[in-house]
């Protein structure tokens, strides 16, 4: 088992900052509805309907980190260190729904257009805008480092999105009163959330595939984990991510001498930790008649 819990993760760093950004998304959700509901904006209604989707998935990367700082047990050797990745997933998996969701209401009200009190509307928006930027500035540092986080930031981004998208539109139907722009606008944050969602649900798709994590070359790997004395080959070689910021590396390593064991190891762990970043290594040294041993039993 890999022991200690996973508090030290990418995304137990930033977990005050999930906070913060929850309570402060879920305060302008709670505005937004009675703002919706007082101006009669179907715009403010929806984007209601957007940060509900945002407080459930801030709410979903908190208890991710919560589970991921479990200890591993016999069953669960990495503990819940996965849970980050699934969030992230399940975020994704949501923005999209949502993108759905918003080419459709484009759709209804280009048939239709609402009349709204533009006025009050701007400020409401003017409003989120200002809550969905202080969001994001509690988020972007983390985004780079956990997928949780940025599948948070994300949602986050969407928002703020949307918020310009009803202070546009609000500002053309007070000086054009042209009242196509809500759903124009709409359509356009919709398509925009596309490509940055697909981006991170690509990503989470790659580690749950156990695909090599982009940072690593795995010719490179080979050629470095060769050079150190001693060493003939490398086989069964495999990097993959568990987490944010946590690969794993396993291999074997064809030697002429396994008397010299150990310091093969060393070697090559600290090639791993120094030249490419992965702390966590599991390497069988073999030599000649080990391989094919090994050989015999994969026929």
């Amino acid at each position: 088992m890999h022991g200690g819990g996973s508090t030290g993760t990418a995304g137990a760093r930033h977990a005050r900052r999930l906070a913060l950004a929850l309570a402060l998304t879920a305060t302008y959700m709670v505005a937004e509805v009675v703002g919706g509901l007082v101006t009669g904006s179907l715009a403010l209604l929806a984007d209601a309907a957007h940060m509900l989707t945002d407080v459930g998935g801030l709410a979903l990367a908190l208890l991710a980190i919560r589970f991921a700082a479990r200890e591993p047990t016999s069953v669960r050797t990495f503990g819940y260190l996965r849970m980050e990745v699934l969030a992230a997933m399940a975020n994704a998996v949501v923005l999209l729904m949502l993108t759905v969701y918003i080419l459709y209401e484009a759709y209804q009200r280009f048939l239709s257009p609402p009349e709204v009190l533009s006025g009050p509307m701007l400020l409401v928006a003017a409003i989120g805008l200002v809550v969905n930027l202080a969001s994001m500035f509690l988020l972007k540092g983390g985004s780079s480092e956990s997928l949780n986080v940025k599948g948070a930031y994300f949602e986050v981004l969407s928002d703020m999105l949307g918020s310009i998208g009803v202070i546009v539109a609000a500002l053309l139907m007070m000086w054009k009163g042209w009242s196509l722009a809500d759903p124009l606008i709409g359509a356009g944050i919709g398509l925009f959330i596309v490509p940055r969602t697909w981006s991170l649900l690509s990503q989470v798709i790659h580690i749950l595939m156990q695909g090599t994590p982009p940072n690593i070359d795995l010719p490179t790997v080979e050629d470095r984990l060769m050079s150190v004395p001693g060493v003939l080959g490398v086989h069964d070689l495999h990097v993959w991510t568990v987490t944010s910021n946590f690969d794993v590396m396993t291999c074997h390593l064809l030697v002429t001498d396994l008397a010299l064991s150990r310091e093969t190891i060393r070697a090559a762990r600290r090639i791993m930790r120094d030249d490419f970043g992965v702390q966590h290594t599991t390497i069988q040294i073999d030599d000649e008649a080990l391989k094919a041993e090994e050989a015999e039993l994969h026929v």
